[in-house]
């Protein structure tokens, strides 16, 4: 096995090693066959497990998300891909309306075992409407689990958890993180959903991230311990589950907390932990919570530009120093 491997190339491992596994599991989306996939996600697949259970689709999120309900109904293990976040909005009925809502409307008889994969996330310069982060609206939907992995070894583990699952979960993958490289999953890899990892360990503040803004927090803590203050960062991996019990462990040793999210500030999953850890751990706090988040205006296309909305390292060193000053 190679030393590194790419999240990009792990995407496709994670698929491949549930196809094997599972003859029940096929993949369906735009170009996602002998193309490999928009984003290059798919290599492999259409020439390992051929048409049978690789399908190509057409330009239609409807037609996509519909067709892999009824496939999850009917007993198999579909593999839905929305080739950018922002067009879940296309399917929003399926997802918001339908897929969540069968199992517990037939009292349990029917499950829909599926995953929307989705190319997710801003940082590219891809502009207003192939950029958003939109984790935040699945979030409002109650019976959709969520998974947003931010290294290689947690999109092939997240991945096997998410196609295992009998409730549809919905599969973030960053765009921003498609070429960065990490170790990869070792055989039989499994990441339980509802466990977020402790990544670094400090004492001076808790930094909690998910997918791209993971790194970010890594690298703000890097540069912080410079300047002599010593951050915990913790990566969610999942919002749904959501393990807010790891953030109050964390805030419990540091007393301050920061959430890095690339959402917007209006409606942001960050405001849900902020919200649970005032409610479960304000005796914690030694300081007000601060949240990073993106601003709430369509993301520009000029890189310049799109790094005002976005989080950035500077914006949480920046952020952190002041709370720690407090």
């Amino acid at each position: 096995m190679a030393d590194v491997t790419t999240y990009r190339e792990s995407v496709a491992e994670g698929i491949a090693r549930e196809m094997r596994r599972d003859d029940t599991v096929v993949c369906l989306g735009e170009d996602i066959g002998a193309a490999g996939g928009v984003f290059k996600t798919t290599v492999g697949l259409f020439d390992e497990f051929g048409p049978e259970r690789v399908w190509d689709t057409p330009i239609s999120e409807q037609a996509i998300v519909g067709a892999a309900m009824g496939a999850a109904m009917t007993g198999m293990r579909p593999v839905a891909e929305i080739m950018f976040s922002d067009f879940l909005a296309c399917c929003w009925d399926y997802l918001a309306n339908e897929i969540p809502k069968v199992r517990y409307m037939t009292g349990g008889q029917v499950t829909v075992p599926l995953v929307v994969r989705t190319a997710n996330g801003g940082g590219l310069g891809f502009g207003a409407q192939h950029s958003q982060s939109v984790e935040n609206w699945a979030l409002t939907v109650p019976g959709l689990k969520i998974a947003a992995p931010s290294t290689p070894a947690d999109v092939v583990g997240l991945m096997a958890t998410a196609i295992r699952s009998d409730d549809p979960v919905v599969f973030f993958e960053h765009k921003g993180l498609f070429a960065s490289k990490g170790a990869p999953a070792p055989d039989g890899h499994v990441v339980p959903f509802g466990q977020a990892a402790l990544l670094r360990e400090g004492t001076d503040v808790t930094i909690v991230g998910l997918a791209s803004t993971v790194p970010l927090a890594l690298t703000a803590a890097d540069r912080l311990a410079e300047q002599g203050v010593q951050a915990d960062v913790v990566d969610l991996r999942t919002l749904l589950p959501l393990d807010v019990s790891s953030v109050l462990r964390s805030v419990e040793r540091t007393s301050r907390l920061v959430v890095v999210e690339e959402n917007p500030y209006q409606g942001g999953w960050g405001a849900t932990v902020v919200s649970v850890v005032a409610e479960e751990g304000f005796a914690l706090l030694d300081a007000p919570m601060r949240r990073v988040a993106g601003a709430n205006v369509p993301l520009p296309f000029a890189d310049a530009l799109e790094d005002q909305v976005i989080p950035t390292v500077d914006k949480v060193v920046d952020t952190v120093k002041a709370l720690v000053d407090y």
